[in-house]
């Protein structure tokens, strides 16, 4: 065989083993798309499967959805039926019992109609009775007129008559025989209380002050209280209601006001606003709001002094409170606080010679003024207003009774009074302590605020230029700016009418209307 033969099988075989490759290789991929179109097939009957038991499912759920709606329109349905029900019952019962009640007080008409108609017959026959009655009386009264010889209103005259006449004889001898015993013994004896008193007391005389003045480091301070435009010294005037005088006097400022409590106000406030350097409306207001409460508090520690120095213990602290006002008030330009003093030292003296309770007689001395405290509030003598406040704070009927007639405003009743009356004048009476001009000046200065604070709409009213001036603050939210001009009319036309005084009296009205926020 030679090599062109075996060339020739060659190939020959390799074709056969190609194409036998290609045989097993087409059956490999015929069997492989079998498989596949056979998977294919079965996902496609998952799938139909699958949808028709979501669709079953989904099928079910709207059911019962809408079987528990029905179910639950069927219970609201019937709650609804039975609710109806339960009020057309109601209703019929509420009408049968207004039928019911109707019929009834139509029976009670007509059984109050026949009891009028009897009570009218029976009150017809008791005015026939008392007719008759009054008849048979004034006969009887005509017969014994004629048989006594004398008229009812004759025989009343005689028998009071003589009963007089005996009473004023026995009045007449009884007090003859009191006044000689009491006159052999009362000159002599009050004499030697009220020396002995006078002996161990030695008080102060009391100088009139209705000024302050404060001291400046440097004459620009009075441009800083000045302000721009003024406006320091408004605010200052305006939150204080005192006059501040700023004139040629070198390095000071004079505060001028009535009000003893409202000066010591603006002095103290004006002191640290110059010591603070920060002196505009805003901090104005604050220093003086600030001073106020501290003004408070030693009033209240001046009450405490004054009790204690005096020995009195036990006073309600409301009172307390009150006598330490008492270190602002004048009357005739003596200090009341210590003219209560003197007079409390006063009647325990005396009290101590006349062997009394000198406690009672300190306590009843110390409180009789305390009307003075509050009598520019309210109206009425200060003695009867003092009695009303120790009675409403708890003190003895004496100690009330001793207040109230200091002054002989009601007749005294007890030794306490009379001790009381006493010392009060004694303490008046010393030279110097008294003065009248100021006592009626602040009394017209106190007028006048009381007549524009009663009027509706003002908050705050001040006398101010030694009462030549009346400056009067008004809340913006009740009263307009077109019903001013009528308001200070009003108010100057009363001032005429109640108040003496001499040149005029300038009323001016202040309405403003402020907003205030806090950056945080």
């Amino acid at each position: 065989m030679n090599s062109a033969t075996i060339l020739l099988l060659i190939a020959v075989v390799a074709a056969a083993g190609v194409a036998i490759g290609i045989f097993i290789r087409k059956q490999v991929v015929e069997k492989r798309l079998h498989e596949v179109q056979q998977s294919a097939a079965r996902l496609v009957e998952d799938a139909h499967r699958d949808a028709e038991t979501i669709h079953k499912e989904a099928q079910l759920q709207a059911k019962d959805a809408v079987f528990a709606l029905k179910s639950e329109f069927e219970k609201e349905s019937k709650e609804r039926r039975a609710e109806i029900q339960r009020l057309e019952q109601w209703l019929m019962q509420r009408e049968e019992n207004l039928d019911k009640k109707a019929a009834t007080l139509e029976t009670r008409d007509k059984e109050l109609a026949v009891v009028d108609r009897e009570l009218a017959a029976r009150g017809k026959g008791v005015q026939e009775r008392e007719e008759a009655a009054a008849h048979l009386v004034e006969e009887q009264r005509a017969k014994l007129e004629e048989i006594a010889g004398f008229s009812s209103a004759q025989a009343k005259e005689l028998i009071i008559s003589q009963m007089e006449d005996e009473a004023k004889h026995e009045a007449a001898k009884l007090i003859k025989r009191i006044e000689n015993d009491a006159k052999e013994q009362a000159d002599k004896r009050s004499k030697k209380v009220l020396a002995l008193a006078l002996n161990r007391y030695a008080g102060d005389f009391v100088a009139e002050k209705t000024v302050s003045v404060v001291a400046l480091p440097n004459e620009d301070m009075k441009g800083r209280i000045i302000g721009r435009e003024g406006r320091n010294i408004r605010a200052i005037e305006a939150a204080t209601g005192i006059d501040l005088i700023i004139d040629d006097t070198p390095e000071a400022v004079i505060l001028s006001g009535f009000n003893p409590i409202r000066r010591e106000v603006a002095r103290i406030a004006l002191e640290r606003l110059i010591t603070d350097g920060r002196i505009h409306p805003a901090r104005i207001e604050e220093v003086v709001e600030k001073v106020g409460q501290e003004i408070e508090l030693s009033i209240k520690e001046a009450g405490e002094q004054a009790t204690f120095d005096v020995g009195v213990h036990g006073i309600h602290p409301e009172l307390v409170k009150l006598i330490g006002k008492l270190k602002f008030r004048t009357s005739y330009a003596q200090n009341v606080l210590q003219h209560s003093v003197e007079v409390a030292t006063l009647c325990g003296i005396m009290a101590a010679e006349l062997g009394l309770n000198q406690k009672q007689a300190k306590r009843a001395g110390l409180l009789h003024d305390i009307g003075k405290a509050v009598d520019h509030e309210i109206e009425g003598p200060h003695a009867s207003i003092g009695a009303d406040l120790v009675k409403k704070f708890g003190e003895a009927p004496r100690i009330i009774h001793a207040v109230a007639a200091h002054h002989e405003d009601v007749p005294p009743e007890s030794v306490l009074a009379v001790l009381v009356q006493a010392a009060d004048t004694l303490s008046g009476a010393r030279p110097g302590a008294r003065k009248e001009m100021l006592e009626t000046y602040i009394k017209r200065l106190e007028d006048l605020e009381r007549i524009a604070t009663s009027v509706a709409g003002v908050s705050k009213a001040y006398a101010m230029q030694a009462g030549r001036e009346l400056r009067i603050i008004v809340e913006s939210e009740k009263v307009a700016d077109d019903s001013l001009p009528f308001l200070s009319h009003d108010i100057a036309r009363r001032i005429e009418q109640e108040l003496t005084y001499p040149g005029q009296i300038k009323v001016t009205l202040i309405r403003e209307t402020r907003a205030v926020e806090y950056a945080r």
